[in-house]
């Protein structure tokens, strides 16, 4: 029985990157002598064990064999018989087809070494095209690795590109759209993701909402880059570099969907685009089963980013509906996502990237002015019910009235 380290820890080793988990390969093992030794086995697919101490993954070294379309069509073969190139030749990238033994010797037997020095993404062997994740995978690593110059190769590219127009994407789940997805969004260049699932076709099956926006111009005195979908990486870009939340990420990636709506003969105007990306939002989010917090965020910010844009010029009573709406004084961590979007939203145009933004702190007051409505005293006046209501209301107005006054004498 040989036990050899495997896939990321071998390539995050080698690119001097953190090394997150650590995954083992058994070779000359049986599922029996690996429950003898106290390992326990999780799956029912394949044999994977966790280590009785460490709880790592060890898996015996295995094979597949296509039986069905889609990314669970594989029939697994596990038996002391299969080597460690076999199992390292099913792996989707040459840089995660390597091993490292108990000495420290890299085995690499299909140059992922090689391709790590040349920056590339390569698929292992044409049974890369069996799995249709792998196109999401690739997509994933080309948002993580972007920052260290990696591509993904020309033959990849061009095999998943026959891929889509073969129909494997259709045959992808929504969770695990959603779960690469997610990872894509924690990278350094999540807007690498959308790149690569738009450069081989996968975009427009996968997130179509956002494909419809490449091609869509805006006006070029308020946007220099004109075209809607690189405003949209813009955005996803600045996001970055304001927060590692994914909420707010992916409320950048979405907050402009209304514009692919937007009728040509009305380019470059996208009058409405606001209340119109709010049932897309939903829509995407209900396609791929994404969670309500990344839902709420997204729709909010797609509503009201231009409000937050305008709010020194907005009526007091519009300003205040626009906070009512966007619950910030009972949902305060969500109202300071919501701003930073909008931060990410205005700073993703080329030349705007440092634009001052006073919106974002008169955003933040207004909000904090309304939590100074003392609720007890209105109620020691006697008020009840809608009535309480409208006092709240008024003092609220009153308090946001008087600061649109200060900030103008200012």
């Amino acid at each position: 029985m040989q036990i050899y380290l495997v896939g990321g820890a071998v390539r995050d080793h080698l690119l001097h990157y953190p090394v997150k988990e650590k995954d083992w390969v058994v070779v000359g093992a049986t599922a029996e002598k690996m429950l003898q030794q106290g390992y326990q086995q999780v799956g029912k697919d394949f044999p994977v064990f966790l280590h009785p101490d460490t709880k790592e993954e060890y898996a015996l070294a295995r094979t597949e064999r296509k039986t069905a379309p889609g990314y669970k069509g594989f029939e697994v073969f596990a038996s002391p018989d299969v080597t460690l190139e076999d199992d390292l030749y099913r792996r989707d990238l040459t840089i995660n087809a390597m091993a490292q033994d108990a000495q420290g010797n890299i085995i690499d037997p299909y140059h992922g070494r090689e391709d790590i020095d040349k920056k590339l993404l390569r698929h292992v062997s044409p049974a890369f095209a069996e799995d249709p994740v792998r196109i999401l995978r690739v997509a994933r690593f080309a948002a993580r690795y972007a920052h260290m110059g990696f591509s993904v190769a020309d033959e990849t590219l061009a095999l998943m590109c026959d891929m889509v127009k073969k129909g494997e994407v259709d045959a992808l789940v929504p969770e695990r759209v959603w779960q690469e997805m997610y990872k894509a969004l924690g990278e350094r260049n999540p807007e690498e993701f959308i790149k690569v699932l738009r450069g081989c076709g996968a975009l427009k099956k996968i997130l179509p909402e956002i494909d419809t926006l490449f091609g869509v111009p805006q006006p070029e005195i308020y946007h220099p880059e004109i075209d809607t979908g690189i405003h949209t990486l813009l955005v996803l870009q600045q996001a970055v570099l304001l927060t590692p939340d994914r909420e707010t990420r992916f409320a950048a990636l979405c907050h402009d969907l209304g514009k692919g709506l937007t009728p040509k003969e009305k380019w470059p105007s996208h009058y409405g685009h606001e209340a119109a990306g709010v049932p897309l939002v939903k829509k995407l989010c209900q396609r791929l089963r994404i969670p309500n917090e990344f839902r709420d965020l997204a729709v909010i910010t797609a509503q009201y980013h231009l409000h937050t844009h305008r709010a020194l010029e907005l009526k007091s009573s519009t300003l205040l509906k626009a906070l009512e709406k966007l619950d910030c004084m009972r949902k305060p961590e969500r109202f300071e996502k919501f701003i930073q979007a909008c931060i990410a939203d205005i700073h993703g145009r080329p030349g705007f990237e440092n634009e001052d933004y006073p919106q974002a702190d008169y955003m933040r007051k207004a909000c904090g002015l309304m939590k100074q409505v003392d609720i007890a005293k209105l109620q020691q006046q006697g008020l009840t019910g809608k009535a309480i209501a409208e006092g709240i209301h008024k003092q609220r107005l009153q308090l946001l009235k008087t600061l649109k006054k200060s900030e103008t004498e200012n």
